[in-house]
């Protein structure tokens, strides 16, 4: 061996041992290799990833045992404990409260019961008449409602927003006190349309302003124009609420002069308000319950990373585990989100039984109240496991059992990370995968949104391509793709583990 001249032996074995040493402790810079044996351990890994077994997973999940998973309730605790004991069963780490896997935050919620009703009471050859609507095809019962009943006349109020600073006020020159006033969802300047405008309008977008500001101005109840069950936490003392269609929202303009579409298009375009009375005289009745000591729970399992330095970084793998309970019929909640959190169990097993093992850590949450103002990842961000500057990425699982097609939302936001899961997909898997931009310019819509408002990367998957019944009762088990679910599975255990194992820093500053 040549030495240089000025180089004494003693410094070169010095220098060998430390290189020796440093590259024992930045070996992760290399790729893991995978021995043929390794990967026929792998091969019959995947093979045991079974759809049928994914299957069961939502069977059991929307089943009524479990009630539709509205967070607070004691059958989405008795839910997450479930998923806390197969967590437990494939020796996770428990990542919870005081070592537990359980992540605990106050959640009120509310119970809505059989028997109320929504109507319209009118005058018809000189008799009084009243026209009852159909539960779910016209009307829901609102979750945020009182118990109690309310008749009175109805006053359109556009989006319910009163904003000075924005010259713009739908209560004005309308009385609507002791009145229902009947609202639209979001505000008269969508994220779409114009995403810089709309973060002027954006906190009055969301029903709990508009519940608040209903109250604020005198009225005693509430119709939203947008046919969906909507349990947000916020419960508003005494004041009636439902959520209508546009059958109903039809019958309430009937004689204005002009349609309903019409009269939105308007306000769009000229940024006034078009409020008017309506004239007809209609009927809330709601039977509820509410709890305001609720509990919500996430549930946190960690597959800690074998190397000394890596295991500090986290790859995030998550889905809601909750949907939207009792309104007044239990709403099953199979593909919304049962299957997501079937997809992350079959993942988490296979991880979990892995003949490699990664080498950064990875960290599986089923989270609660995605429908109750994501309680569950707000409380996760306020209180992570893992710091930001070391999360490498969540990704989410979103209504993954309906078709046979998936889109990966993200996926050309962040195509260094996307590559790790296209990699992964084998020319069996290819055809299900296609990378989508992340477009939610302005109202979180998923657990993924808020991640990423954090300055977190996030991938959101989710499925299409078969008719959904998405917060309806029609959302059960029979209308679940279960191979589409094993192949997502499949995909996610060999690009996290590939992702887990790169000697790519994700952290580099660019």
């Amino acid at each position: 061996m040549k030495i240089h001249r000025n180089i004494t032996i003693p410094f070169m074995i010095v220098l060998f041992a430390f290189l020796l040493l440093t590259s024992c402790a930045v070996g992760f810079k290399k790729e893991v290799k995978i021995s043929d044996e390794e990967k026929t351990q792998m091969d019959r890994l995947l093979d045991s990833i079974s759809g049928e077994k994914l299957l069961g997973y939502v069977k059991k999940l929307s089943s009524k045992t479990y009630a539709g998973r509205l967070t607070g309730t004691p059958e989405f605790r008795a839910c997450a404990n479930w998923v806390g004991s197969l967590f437990e069963e494939w020796n996770l780490a428990p990542r919870g409260d005081n070592d537990t896997y359980f992540q605990a935050y106050p959640n009120p919620y509310t119970i809505i019961f059989v028997g109320g009703e929504l109507s319209y009471t009118y005058q018809s050859r000189g008799q009084k008449r009243k026209k009852k609507y159909a539960y779910e095809k016209e009307y829901f019962p609102g979750s945020q409602s009182a118990n109690g009943s309310v008749t009175a006349e109805v006053v359109y109020v556009g989006y319910g927003i009163t904003a000075p600073e924005l010259y713009y006020d739908d209560y004005a020159g309308v009385n609507v006190k002791e009145k229902i006033v009947l609202v639209e969802p979001g505000a008269p300047v969508s994220p779409e349309s114009d995403p810089a405008l709309f973060k002027d309008w954006r906190p009055y977008s969301f029903n709990q302003y508009k519940l608040k500001m209903a109250v604020a101005h005198g009225a005693k109840g509430i119709l939203f124009s947008d046919l969906t069950v909507n349990p947000d936490i916020d419960h508003v003392p005494r004041l009636m609420v439902a959520q209508v269609g546009e059958s109903v929202v039809k019958d309430l303009f009937a004689g204005s002069g002009k349609t309903h579409q019409e009269n939105l298009e308007e306000i769009q375009s000229s940024l006034q308000p078009r409020s008017f009375r309506t004239r007809k005289v209609f009927t809330i009745q709601n039977f509820t319950e509410h709890h305001s000591k609720g509990i919500g729970y996430n549930v946190i399992g960690q597959i800690e990373g074998i190397d000394p330095l890596l295991k500090q970084e986290v790859i995030i793998l998550g889905a809601n585990l909750d949907h939207l309970g009792f309104c007044y019929e239990i709403m099953p909640g199979a593909n919304d989100n049962a299957s997501g959190v079937a997809v992350l169990l079959g993942a988490v097993e296979a991880l979990a039984k892995s003949p490699v093992r990664p080498k950064r850590s990875v960290l599986f949450i089923a989270f609660g109240s995605k429908e109750q103002a994501f309680m569950g990842a707000q409380t996760y961000l306020k209180k992570p496991v893992f710091p930001k500057n070391k999360t490498i990425v969540y990704l989410n699982l979103s209504t993954v059992g309906g078709g046979d097609k998936a889109r990966a939302l993200g996926a050309q936001n962040y195509p260094e990370l996307w590559a790790y899961i296209s990699q992964a997909a084998d020319e069996p898997l290819q055809h299900v995968l296609e990378p989508f931009p992340y477009s939610n310019l302005g109202r979180p819509r998923l657990d993924s949104d808020l991640f990423i408002g954090k300055g977190i990367p996030s991938i959101t998957f989710t499925v299409y391509g078969a008719p959904t019944f998405a917060r309806t009762r029609k959302d059960t088990a029979d209308t679940i793709n279960p191979g589409t679910m094993e192949q997502l599975s499949k995909i996610l255990y060999r690009g996290v583990l590939s992702m887990a194992n790169s000697g790519q820093d994700f952290f580099e500053k660019k």
